[in-house]
């Protein structure tokens, strides 16, 4: 059994409601982000991107990725975390990358048993992952510095019920 990267939702343009404050979320934690995903393939651990589909369901992440770059508002952040060959990525309708997506089947072909969560947004799609990812058996680590917000105050909120009431680990700095 290993280990995994699971980046949600970090392939975005930020056009959306909240999306100012979640990119300035997003800047500020950027380098841990990136560290987390050097780190995870220095130490040869797969690296399995959940993504929002934005409604489209044609399963091509590279147009997706491409889109995010070319039409986002943070091009050279999202370029420098965007998927490489040989990684995983998964499209999501709903906040939890395990809610009616492949996810749990990929990581179970990987042999995973602990899932390291980064992205965005901390307090709603990265927790909601993580409770999941519990109910299906999963250890989890949320990498708290390398996870963007849109509230400082609900994510403070959603890593204290991830750890005291799901069981899951927060590593913070």
């Amino acid at each position: 059994m290993r280990d995994a990267l699971l980046l949600v939702d970090v392939i975005q343009d930020f056009r959306h409601e909240g999306g100012e404050r979640l990119l300035e979320s997003f800047r500020r934690r950027h380098a841990t982000l990136v560290a987390a995903i050097e780190r995870a393939r220095a130490d040869d651990a797969p690296i399995v991107y959940a993504n929002d589909n934005h409604g489209v369901w044609d399963g091509d992440a590279g147009s997706l990725v491409r889109r995010a770059i070319e039409d986002g508002r943070a091009p050279e952040l999202v370029e420098a975390v965007a998927p490489r060959e040989g990684d995983r990525f998964v499209v999501k309708p709903r906040y939890s990358a395990f809610d009616h997506t492949p996810l749990e089947l990929v990581l179970r072909e990987l042999e995973i048993e602990r899932i390291f969560l980064a992205g965005a947004a901390t307090e709603m799609c990265v927790v909601q992952t993580a409770i999941d990812a519990k109910e299906e058996g999963f250890k989890v680590t949320i990498l708290a510095d390398a996870c963007a917000t849109t509230d400082a105050r609900m994510e403070q909120l959603a890593l204290e019920y991830a750890e005291r009431i799901v069981g899951a680990f927060v590593e913070r700095g």
